[in-house]
């Protein structure tokens, strides 16, 4: 089954490709690695929600918002590579959490992108992932995320 039919398996389709808020390209090709910008949860050119993790959003909802990052961050990774049939590896997803200096669910946050990848993807979906706790993102979103992926 290709990665296109796990997202539809899930109810799930493919965005386009959040256009860059700044001077930058969605993603990176080198060699066989692939790097995407971070991707905030845009959904049909608008952020789903904005706030820091610990006021406005739960943990749950941020999860929620990582899901929708990295199904942002795919996008990217087609437009560069053509279909994800290539991807042979997600090596490793960067997440970023704004969030209340009192929040340390970081990481349960960042299992909403990492969750998804391995829906998708597999075993070649498991990932080192680094989650980091920010006190603000770009226009208010409550998560950031950005994938190094390995591809063919």
């Amino acid at each position: 089954m290709t990665p296109e039919q796990k997202l539809a398996d899930l109810g799930l389709t493919l965005p386009e490709v959040v256009p860059p808020l700044a001077a930058y390209v969605p993603a990176v090709r080198t060699g066989d690695l692939v790097y995407t910008s971070g991707q905030v949860p845009m959904v049909e050119g608008k952020l789903a929600r904005t706030g820091k993790l610990g006021a406005e959003l739960t943990a749950d909802e941020g999860m929620e918002m990582a899901r929708i990052c990295a199904l942002n961050a795919l996008a990217a990774l087609k437009s560069e590579v053509g279909d994800l049939g290539r991807i042979v590896r997600i090596v490793k997803a960067v997440v970023f959490v704004a969030s209340t200096p009192d929040f340390t669910g970081h990481p349960q946050v960042a299992n909403g992108a990492s969750e998804l990848l391995g829906e998708v993807f597999g075993e070649a979906g498991r990932h080192a992932r680094s989650a980091v706790g920010v006190a603000a993102l770009p226009l208010d979103a409550p998560v950031e995320v950005e994938l190094i992926v390995e591809v063919s």
